[in-house]
C-alpha cells in the first residue's frame, strides 16, 4: 500500500535509518474523555476504536477519509509497527499533533506535549521490544479555551468570516528514526560571510569526550571539513569554507554538511546568507532588497492544513514566483519543515509566524501554552536561509498584556541573534519591536497617496491603530476580491474588483503606491489563494489564478524605489 506524505520529513537533519509510520490507523473520538478508563492505551483496548483514519491527515480533512466537521476535544490513534531488532536507540516524532498529546508504547506512557503546531520527539528506546510494538496516541485539543494558540481555526460550528476549518490531531508525518547509543540531537548552524565560515554549536548525547567532524562541500566538491571534541553535551566548530557562494533570490546557492559522531551520520544544508534592518531598510548580504511578499496561510480543499502532497508545497511556491512575489509571511500557522527546505532551494523570503489567533494574553495561563512552542519553532527553523524574520504575534489587541509582549521579543532575540522580530504584525505595537508595520484596507489610488506621500517628504502621518514609529513594511495590503454572482453584497458597496482587468488596475494601484516611496522596503499581498469563504486570493482555493500571473510579474518587476 502506498505511504502518503512517504518523503522525509526533516530535510535539513537525515538519517538513512528511518520508518515512516504514516497510513491507516485505527481511530475514535472520545467525547466522555474517558479513554483511560475504558484501557484505549493498553495493547488490550483495540475493540475501543470504531473507525480508521488516513495519517497524517487530520480527521476534519477529506484526506483522511473521515471529513468529520465538527469540535473533537479528544481524540485516540493506535497502529501496530514491527521491530526486527533492537539495536541503539529508537525515537518516535511527530511533524505536529494538535494539541496535548499524550503516547503510550505497548501500554506504558512514554511523555506528553503541549503544542498543536510544531515538531516533537520521544526516546522510546526503553519501551519498544523485538517483534510487534502498539503506539498509542491520545490528543486533547481545548480549541475555545483561549488558553491555546488556534491560528485561523473557527470557534464557530462552520466556518466564517477569516477563520477557517478546525485541525485536531495528528496533522503532520509521524516516524520512526534509529540512531546509535551515542548520537547528535541538534545543530545550529550560524554563517559568517565575511570569514566565509559557518559556526556550527551542536548538541550530543551519550558522547562527551567523542569527536564531532562537519564536512561541507558544494556541488559534489569538499570545501571545508573540521573537528571538534565534544564536552559533556556540547561541541562547537568554526568551519571555515574555501570559496563563498552567498544564498539569496536570484542564486540560492546551498552547501551540503555530513555531521558524523561515532556511528552516527546526519545529513544536512546550509546557506551563507547575512539578514540586516538598518538605516530604514531591509538588506540581505548587504543589498536593499524590497520584499514583494503574498500572504500564505498554508490551507488546501483538501487536506485543511496539510499539503497533500511534497510537490502541492513545491508548486505552491512555483506559482507564488510567478507572479512576481519574492517570498511569503507564512500566517497564523508553523509551516512544515519540508515548505521551508523548498523555499531554501528555491530562493524564496519568508516570516515565520506563531498561531497566536486564539490566545487571550491578558491570562497569565495563556504564556504556558505560547511560549514554549515559540522556542521549539525558532530552535527548530533557525538553520533555514529562506528565514528572514520572526513575528509571534498578528493583529493582536490592545488590551494584550504588555509585558508578556516585551518578554516574547526579548526571548526571540536571545534565542536568534540573526533576525529581525516583529512584536505584533500590524496593530499594537509596545516599543519593541524591530521593526514598525501596518496593515492597510485602501485600494483606492488617490487615498493611497494622500495617506503615504507625507513620509517621502519626511513627514509624520496619522494611523487608526496605536504606532510609535513610522511603517516602513506593510505587512499586508490588497485584499481585493473579485465581484461574482452570488458572491456578498458588500463587494459591489466596497467598489472590489470589477472584472480581472479591474482586479490587475486595484494590484498596480496597492503595490506601486509602496514600491515606489523611498522610504518602505515591503508589503505583503493579500493573499495567495482564497481559503473557504474569504475570496481575496490573487488565485482560487485550487491553485487557479484568477489574473495571469504574467500581468502581476510586469508590475512587481519594476525597480523599487528602495533598491540600489
Amino acid at each position: 500500500m502506498r505511504i502518503p506524505r512517504s518523503e522525509h520529513p526533516k530535510p535539513q537533519f537525515m538519517r538513512d535509518s528511518w520508518q515512516n509510520l504514516n497510513g491507516k490507523w485505527l481511530f475514535s473520538i472520545d467525547a466522555g474523555k474517558s479513554g483511560v478508563d475504558r484501557g484505549m492505551h493498553l495493547e488490550s483496548g483495540e475493540n475501543e476504536y470504531d473507525k480508521k483514519i488516513t495519517v497524517p491527515f487530520s480527521p476534519e480533512s477529506p484526506l483522511s477519509g473521515l471529513n468529520i466537521k465538527d469540535f473533537m476535544e479528544c481524540v485516540w490513534y493506535r497502529r501496530s509497527f514491527e521491530l526486527s531488532e533492537k539495536k541503539g536507540r529508537v525515537i518516535l516524532h511527530f511533524g505536529a499533533c494538535d494539541y496535548k498529546t499524550t503516547v503510550w508504547i505497548n501500554s506504558k506512557e512514554v511523555g506528553s506535549h503541549i503544542g498543536g503546531y510544531v515538531s516533537f520527539s520521544f526516546d522510546i528506546t526503553d519501551f519498544v521490544r523485538q517483534g510487534q510494538n502498539v503506539v498509542v496516541v491520545r490528543a486533547e485539543d481545548y480549541l475555545r479555551s483561549g488558553k491555546q494558540p488556534s491560528g485561523k481555526q473557527c470557534y464557530a460550528y462552520k466556518s466564517e468570516r477569516c477563520s477557517y476549518t478546525r485541525t485536531t490531531g495528528i496533522w503532520q508525518t509521524v516516524w520512526l528514526e534509529f540512531v546509535p547509543d551515542a548520537y547528535i540531537k541538534s545543530v545550529k548552524m550560524t554563517p559568517d560571510c565575511g570569514h566565509s565560515s559557518i559556526y556550527i554549536d551542536a548538541y550530543c548525547f551519550g558522547a562527551d569526550k567523542m569527536t564531532l567532524t562537519a564536512e561541507a562541500s558544494y556541488k559534489g566538491k569538499v570545501v571545508g571539513k573540521e573537528s571538534a571534541v565534544v564536552c559533556g553535551r556540547n561541541a562547537t566548530i568554526d568551519l571555515k569554507l574555501s570559496k563563498l557562494h552567498s544564498w539569496d533570490v536570484e542564486n540560492p546557492n546551498l552547501y551540503d554538511i555530513v555531521f558524523s559522531l561515532g556511528d552516527d551520520r546526519v545529513k544536512s544544508y546550509f546557506g551563507m546568507r547575512e539578514v540586516s534592518y538598518e538605516n530604514g531598510r531591509f538588506r540581505l548580504n548587504g543589498k536593499s532588497v524590497f520584499q514583494r511578499l503574498v500572504l500564505d496561510q498554508g490551507f488546501y480543499p483538501d487536506g485543511i492544513i496539510t499539503a497533500p502532497s511534497d510537490k502541492a508545497m513545491i508548486d505552491d511556491i512555483k506559482l507564488s514566483k510567478s507572479f512576481g512575489f519574492n517570498g511569503a509571511r507564512l500566517h497564523q500557522k508553523i509551516f512544515e519543515e519540508r515548505f521551508l527546505y523548498h523555499c531554501d532551494k528555491l530562493g524564496y523570503l519568508v516570516w515565520g509566524e506563531h498561531a497566536s489567533w486564539g490566545l487571550n494574553t491578558s491570562e497569565p495561563t495563556a504564556w504556558q501554552g505560547f511560549i514554549p512552542e515559540w522556542t521549539e519553532e525558532i530552535n527548530r527553523d533557525y538553520n533555514h536561509p529562506s528565514i528572514i524574520g520572526w513575528c509571534p504575534l498578528n493583529e493582536s489587541s490592545k488590551y494584550q498584556n504588555k509585558e508578556f509582549v516585551h518578554y516574547l521579543v526579548d526571548l526571540t532575540h536571545s534565542l536568534d541573534r540573526t533576525r529581525p522580530c516583529i512584536d505584533a504584525s500590524g496593530w499594537w505595537h509596545e516599543g519593541t519591536s524591530d521593526i514598525f508595520d501596518y496593515h492597510e484596507t485602501e485600494r483606492d489610488l488617490t487615498a493611497l497617496h494622500e495617506r503615504y506621500d507625507p513620509l517621502i517628504r519626511g513627514e509624520n502621518i496619522d494611523l487608526p491603530k496605536s504606532f510609535p514609529g513610522k511603517p516602513v513594511f506593510i505587512s499586508e495590503m490588497g485584499a481585493i476580491w473579485l465581484i461574482e454572482p452570488g458572491g456578498p453584497e458588500w463587494c459591489i458597496r466596497e467598489k472590489m474588483a470589477a472584472d480581472t482587468d479591474d482586479l490587475v488596475r486595484q494590484i498596480k494601484n496597492t503595490c506601486e503606491t509602496f514600491m515606489f516611496n523611498n522610504t518602505i522596503w515591503g508589503f505583503c499581498f493579500t493573499q495567495f489563494t482564497d481559503v473557504e469563504q474569504e475570496k481575496n486570493g490573487i488565485c482560487r482555493y485550487n491553485r487557479v489564478p484568477k489574473v495571469d500571473p504574467s500581468k502581476v510579474r510586469a508590475i512587481l518587476s519594476q525597480k523599487a524605489a528602495v533598491e540600489e
